[in-house]
């Protein structure tokens, strides 16, 4: 499967649905964006979400859980794992998010410049290789990841809890690169 190409550069996202106003939103939605008196700048995407706090809330705690957990799976490893979920799901500004966070924690802008230039088809060095396509699969169709992919995993010193981790990054990415996707779109950041 080939992948859109996305830019490592930051891209804006413009919803299709007005965002919550911070100035006219309920106590409750502004509880659930955590907006302060001083804290008025929250992106249109949280703002658009937040039309559900309920839901938004339930989605930032098990986001959080999942991406910023202390302990587990390395955050670069992590953040790699949203990357190619998000490549595959042909989401370009949360691959641009997720590569540029990659390349912060990790220092492998190769890594990330691979992917761009050649898609997930690599090769990549053994650990990169055996995340790359255990997320691919992951996120093209769960049911066809192998119990050779999970080995390989295993294989360069991963940790079944390691796995489960990296499992988590990856499949939180095939549903938010889809709520992404309907309620809105990319756009190049504008300049001023």
């Amino acid at each position: 499967m080939s992948t859109q190409r996305f830019k490592v550069k930051a891209l804006s996202w413009a919803p299709y649905i007005e965002p919550v106003s911070v100035e006219t939103a309920s106590e409750e939605q502004l509880a659930a964006m955590q907006v302060t008196p001083s804290n008025t700048k929250v992106s249109p995407y949280v703002r658009t979400l937040a039309h559900d706090p309920e839901s938004y809330v339930a989605r930032t705690k098990l986001f959080n859980a999942i991406m910023y957990a202390k302990g587990g799976l390395d955050r670069a490893e992590r953040e790699l794992g949203a990357l190619v979920a998000s490549a595959v799901n042909r989401c370009v500004y949360c691959a641009s998010v997720h590569a540029r966070r990659y390349i912060e924690l990790s220092g492998r802008s190769d890594v990330v410049e691979a992917i761009y230039l050649k898609g997930l088809d690599g090769p990549f060095e053994p650990r990169v290789q055996a995340i790359v396509d255990f997320c691919r699969s992951l996120s093209e169709t769960p049911s066809r990841v192998t119990k050779d992919q999970a080995q390989a995993l295993l294989d360069q010193g991963m940790s079944k809890a390691e796995i489960v981790d990296l499992i988590h990054a990856a499949a939180i990415f095939g549903w938010a690169n889809r709520l992404m996707h309907t309620l809105g779109h990319s756009t190049p950041v504008e300049t001023k």
